[in-house]
């Protein structure tokens, strides 16, 4: 039986991605799957704490997709990280609701590969910017997994738009599987 996998999706202007669209549309019906959009489900950005833990627990694999937003994630995912992920639920000495549970990354950047890394235009690496989002998933008693980045999305055509959603339902299916 594959292991449930609950897919956190926050996109500030959905409707502007060419890219996330692609990609959201690929796994939102595979078996064991639950696609949440939280810009969608909170417009005003008012998180029901507690509908947001019950599904973190009824879940064994989180995958936050987003685009790479100011070198981080975006503002209601970050806002929901900071609510939903309260200590004695989520970590500390009574906090084990996460414990062993998967957490992946998969985000868009418009730059390409090349401008992340010592040498290139951001000097840092995908790996490096998202260290505050592995530290999480590590207090949380959480394994954290390698992000999975479609960059130079700026530039893609939809063939390349294609074969990454291909790509991310093959990381999907990988996920559950275990």
């Amino acid at each position: 039986m594959p292991r449930p996998v609950l897919i956190l999706f926050a996109h500030p202007s959905y409707e502007k991605s060419r890219v996330h669209r692609r990609l959201a549309r690929a796994v939102r019906d595979l078996p064991g799957v639950t696609l949440h959009d939280l810009y969608e489900a909170y417009p005003d950005h008012d998180i029901d704490v507690k509908r947001e833990q019950a599904l973190l627990v009824a879940h064994e694999v989180v995958v936050f997709q987003h685009p790479f937003y100011w070198y981080s994630v975006p503002p209601l995912l970050k806002q929901w990280m900071d609510l939903v992920l309260e200590h004695g639920w989520a970590y500390g000495s009574h906090g084990h609701a996460l414990r062993g549970k998967a957490l992946q990354v998969a985000m868009t950047a418009g730059g390409r590969d090349m401008a992340y890394g010592p040498e290139g235009f951001n000097r840092h690496t995908f790996r490096e910017f998202l260290l505050p989002v592995e530290a999480t998933a590590r207090l949380c008693g959480m394994t954290f997994n390698a992000p999975w980045v479609v960059s130079g999305t700026h530039a893609m055509t939809d063939a390349a738009i294609a074969e990454a959603a291909d790509g991310y339902v093959a990381l999907i299916r990988r996920l559950g599987e275990g």
